[in-house]
């Protein structure tokens, strides 16, 4: 095996990677000093400031814990004052509360890396109330002591609401303070110029993950002084001391710009100096259940999930079927209301029906409210050019075929509520692409088939992020995301966001 000496350390030849152009004498990542802790740091960014995410998020995890705590005396004080005496309620409460947060904790719902941002907090909510569920169920059983039953059916699912909610409502005015640039994690991100552009691009449009760009470290220094209008502070080896003088707090480090070997000496690096090290892959996205590592021989592999297993796709069945069924039920009387109104107030059926694409190509008729004059067809050709749409869709914010009813009701999506019927039926889901005309999908691209390889839904990912004001591209990529990473929580998600988006009318057109 060669060797190569580069300024007082030996490194092997799979890490040449390193001895690339650099603006900083090099220092080697496996040393016990593998940067130069400055007596004047460089740091002109905001990263080491009070209003760093590195600064706040232990107060953040402080509060969760006692708004956790909160929710656990009180719904312990109620479930116990009924049956017994308020007295015995006042012992119960802040014993429910210290076992309620070290069930958190010991989920991980405290965790930094948790906190914030994905789903991981709220499941480790739901862990824990599950788990005090067992806990007051096996005391009852092995003492003999009498347990309120509201306590366990009622007073757990209430627990994990109530909490749930709470981290809901603070990570709503966290993502509201990302977006005007406090709580951010400062960040480096490392690789090639279109690597970095991607990551960079993508971080950029989606702020509430924390992520704030402040420099880049390129594999080759070619004399660029930015990329993305983030500038270029290094190259590789500059890497670990860039992050230092820099206060950053993460390094993410994109593509195959660095070989296994030298990823493990920048791990060694980082760890030295407090900064967390995150990769982005070439795998464009695929995210979370498709992913998983396997340890063999030595190496990590990493598996990607190709189709959803069996078991998913029967919960997803189970959830599209019941939820539909009961809501369905329910807002049946109002849909007939919404239909009489749309009878009387224009010439022609109160319904419309139409052919659409569902999975695989399979074609059905979808139903929905009529919102528009009956000859609305004969009239989109009169229109075409003013098409406010992009790609395959016709989109125009005044369209004189839309009836004055028929505004309100696209407005909060109350035309879509028959569809319901179609997903009883199977022909769609809950959640999933937007279902296209039999003429889109014959313009479609040839990446854009893969829409249809999943049902199309009432709601889905573009609805929540825009719904008419994305443009065609946004929305496929967003459908195509979708498409490759749902789940059951991403679904139940997507709805909860449905609701938010449909009450304010955001985007509806």
């Amino acid at each position: 095996m060669t060797l190569t000496a580069d300024r007082g350390f030996f490194a092997f030849g799979d890490d040449l990677e390193r001895r690339r152009p650099s603006r900083e004498p090099r220092r080697s990542w496996a040393s016990a000093e593998p940067f130069v802790q400055r007596s004047v740091p460089l740091a002109a960014t905001a990263g080491g400031s009070a209003g760093a995410w590195r600064a706040v998020r232990g107060r953040y995890a402080a509060t969760a814990a006692t708004y956790d705590a909160m929710c656990a005396a009180v719904i312990a004080y109620i479930a116990v004052i009924g049956p017994f005496s308020s007295t015995m309620a006042a012992i119960v409460a802040p014993s429910a509360s210290i076992v309620f947060v070290a069930l958190v904790a010991a989920c991980g719902g405290y965790r930094r890396t948790e906190l914030g941002d994905g789903p991981g907090e709220f499941q480790a909510v739901a862990r824990a109330s599950g788990l005090a569920a067992v806990a007051v169920m096996v005391y009852a059983f092995t003492t003999g002591a009498q347990v309120p039953r509201a306590g366990v059916l009622v007073g757990v699912p209430a627990l994990a609401m109530s909490a749930g909610l709470v981290r809901y409502v603070r990570r709503r005015r966290l993502h509201r303070a990302r977006r005007d640039g406090t709580a951010m994690r400062s960040t480096l991100v490392v690789g090639d110029p279109a690597s970095v552009t991607h990551v960079i691009g993508d971080l950029s449009r989606e702020p509430h993950h924390g992520y704030r760009i402040d420099g880049v470290c390129l594999r080759s220094l070619d004399g660029r002084s930015a990329v993305s209008g983030v500038p270029v502070v290094g190259g590789l080896a500059d890497v670990v001391q860039v992050a230092v003088d820099r206060a950053a707090e993460v390094v993410i480090v994109t593509g195959s710009c660095l070989g296994g070997e030298a990823m493990r000496r920048l791990s060694w690096a980082l760890g030295r100096a407090g900064v967390d090290l995150v990769m982005a892959p070439d795998l464009l996205e695929v995210t979370g259940p498709r992913l998983s590592v396997r340890p063999t021989a030595g190496l990590s592999l990493l598996e990607v999930e190709l189709d959803a297993p069996r078991r998913r796709l029967l919960a997803k069945s189970a959830l599209d079927i019941s939820l539909a069924s009961v809501v369905g039920l329910l807002l049946l009387p109002f849909v007939l209301l919404l239909a009489l109104a749309v009878r009387c107030t224009s010439p022609g059926p109160a319904f419309f029906r139409q052919p659409r694409v569902g999975v695989d190509g399979d074609t059905f008729m979808i139903w929905k409210l009529r919102t528009m004059y009956v000859d609305a067809e004969q009239r989109l050709a009169t229109l075409a050019r003013a098409n406010q749409g992009a790609g395959v869709l016709f989109k125009m914010r005044e369209d004189p075929r839309v009836t004055p009813i028929g505004r309100l009701l696209r407005k909060y999506s109350l035309d879509e509520l028959p569809q319901l019927w179609n997903v009883v039926r199977g022909e769609m889901s809950l959640v999933g692409p937007r279902p296209p005309l039999e003429s889109e999908v014959a313009e479609y691209e040839d990446a854009v088939h893969r829409r249809l390889r999943v049902k199309p839904g009432l709601t889905g990912l573009w609805q929540v992020s825009g719904r008419s004001d994305l443009d065609w591209e946004s929305a496929v990529r967003l459908d195509l995301r979708y498409v490759d990473n749902w789940s059951v929580a991403m679904d139940v998600m997507i709805l909860w966001k449905t609701f938010r988006a449909v009450a304010t009318g955001s985007g509806a057109y």
